[in-house]
């Protein structure tokens, strides 16, 4: 059976992308579409920021962009150079929360150590950054995307904990989204079932896939990520036939094993 994964592939440069890589252990042929493209912004203000680390309680990751940002922009004007000889070890310091794996791995790449990588979502990492900080301390570092959801500012502010956000990158959609869709339905026909992976996915790509399945759409089992991309399918009138438990390849695919199975009954 055939699953179209709406994203984009982890890494060209780090093998097989795990979400397909283990769907094929459960027999699926899945198939990537990239959805976004970002612009990154405000990186000499990234880094500025990042040159104080004594103003900050710590920094905080949602978004493997946010990684990419300040990989970016430490190989500009040999900025990586004041990054190894003594920023990495100052903010190794103070806690790098972030809210998956993903994330973690990126975090660790520019020799930071995660905290929290297993909370899976904002509302999780937040209860974890306030089981960890004291009220009314210098503020966490949040390099975020224009899109962020305001949970974790609102769960962190409620409890006195200061969260200073640096808009460091804003999602467009792929230019080549609308034809790389229209291509894998004239060639591979309708999927069995189709997986979103961000709010954003939704919004650019729903419009084309109700097109483009026409009245076979209710032959579609719809997965989510995780719950505010859920949250998001709802709200446009998606039917959700599951949510990974938490937003890895390994409960992705379970969960749409699972959701499939019963389809088969």
């Amino acid at each position: 059976m055939k699953v179209l994964l709406l994203k984009d592939p982890k890494d060209k440069d780090s093998g097989p992308d795990p979400y397909i890589k283990e769907l094929g252990l459960y027999g699926f042929e899945a198939t990537l579409i990239p959805v976004l493209s970002f612009e990154f912004l405000s990186l000499e203000n990234l880094f500025e920021k990042l040159s104080h680390p004594e103003c900050y309680e710590g920094l905080v990751f949602t978004s493997p962009r946010a990684l990419e940002a300040i990989k970016i922009c430490l190989k500009e004007n040999n900025k990586n150079e004041a990054w190894l000889k003594s920023l990495k070890q100052r903010w190794n310091s103070k806690p790098a929360y972030v809210v998956g794996k993903a994330t973690a791995s990126l975090v660790e790449e520019i020799g930071l150590s995660p905290q929290g990588e297993k909370s899976g979502n904002a509302e999780k990492l937040a209860e974890y950054i306030c089981s960890r900080e004291k009220r009314d301390s210098s503020a966490l570092l949040f390099p975020c995307g224009a899109l962020k959801r305001e949970v974790l500012p609102t769960v962190l502010g409620e409890k006195g904990i200061a969260l200073e956000s640096l808009t460091v990158y804003q999602t467009t959609q792929h230019a080549d989204l609308q034809e790389s869709l229209s291509s894998y339905f004239s060639q591979q026909g309708i999927p069995a079932s189709i997986v979103f992976f961000s709010p954003s996915g939704v919004k650019f790509c729903l419009q084309h896939i109700q097109k483009l399945s026409g009245d076979l759409i209710n032959n579609i089992k719809f997965a989510a990520i995780g719950p505010t991309t859920a949250e998001a399918m709802e709200a446009a009138g998606i039917p959700v036939s599951c949510t990974a438990e938490t937003p890895t390849p390994q409960d992705l695919a379970a969960g749409i094993q699972k959701a499939l199975h019963l389809q088969n009954c």
